[in-house]
C-alpha cells in the first residue's frame, strides 16, 4: 500500500512540474506542506536561486488553524515579492492537491497581488 501511494504522489508531482517547464521566463512559487508547518518559496529556475521565502515557523501559531497560517504565508510572500518587483509567477503545488492549505495560500497570494 505504501509503494502505491508513493507512486501516485510522484506521478502527480511530475505531471504538475511538466506543465511548468514551458513557463521558464517566470519564477516558480512552490509550496511545501508538512504535518506541522507550511512554507512557500519563489524560485528562479534559470539561475537556481531562491528569491523570496516564507514559512509558518516564523509566524505566531497561537489560536490559529493551519489554513489561517497558510493564508498569512500567502499574503507575506506576495508582499515580499512585490518588494523585489515580482508580479507574475508560475504556481507549483508539487504533489499536493489544490485543496485546504495549498488552496488558501494560493488564493491569499492572488488577493495580495501576485498573478499566476
Amino acid at each position: 500500500m505504501i509503494n502505491r501511494y508513493k507512486n501516485l504522489k510522484t506521478k502527480r508531482k511530475i505531471r504538475t512540474r511538466a506543465s511548468l517547464t514551458t513557463n521558464q521566463k517566470r519564477p516558480r512559487l512552490t509550496v511545501f506542506r508538512s504535518n506541522k508547518y507550511t512554507s512557500a518559496q519563489i524560485i528562479d529556475d534559470i539561475k537556481g536561486v531562491t528569491l523570496v521565502n516564507a514559512n509558518s515557523k516564523n509566524l505566531d501559531p497561537k489560536k490559529k488553524t493551519k489554513v489561517e497560517l497558510a493564508k498569512n504565508i500567502g499574503e507575506t510572500i506576495a508582499k515580499k515579492a512585490k518588494l523585489k518587483k515580482i508580479n507574475k509567477v508560475a504556481f507549483d503545488r508539487g504533489s499536493y492537491k489544490y485543496h485546504g492549505r495549498v488552496k488558501a495560500l494560493a488564493e491569499a497570494a492572488r488577493k495580495a497581488g501576485l498573478k499566476f
